[in-house]
């Protein structure tokens, strides 16, 4: 039960903290790709904050995201505990 609990959190951790910065780095690429603008004298920043908002939006999705995967797992290891 404490491995089924440190498991949840854990992963509920790497989530947390895993998905917003996936998601930071893929907005910044993909603004920087297709938007001549961002790093530009001109832009300030605006780019890069864009980015930061939607990584920092993406915390609690990564959270929810990394405990569902980790209680989903432990669902599948007790299904086929039963099975045997």
């Amino acid at each position: 039960m404490i491995g089924s609990i440190a498991r949840v959190v854990t992963y509920g951790l790497l989530g947390l903290v895993g998905l917003p910065i996936a998601t930071t780095l893929l907005v910044l690429a993909l603004a920087h790709a297709f938007d001549p603008r961002c790093g530009t004298p001109g832009d300030s920043g605006g780019c890069e904050m864009g980015a930061v908002s939607i990584g920092v939006m993406a915390a609690l999705p990564g959270l929810a995201i990394g405990v569902a995967l980790a209680l989903f797992k432990e669902w599948r290891k007790r299904q086929r505990r039963q099975d045997r």
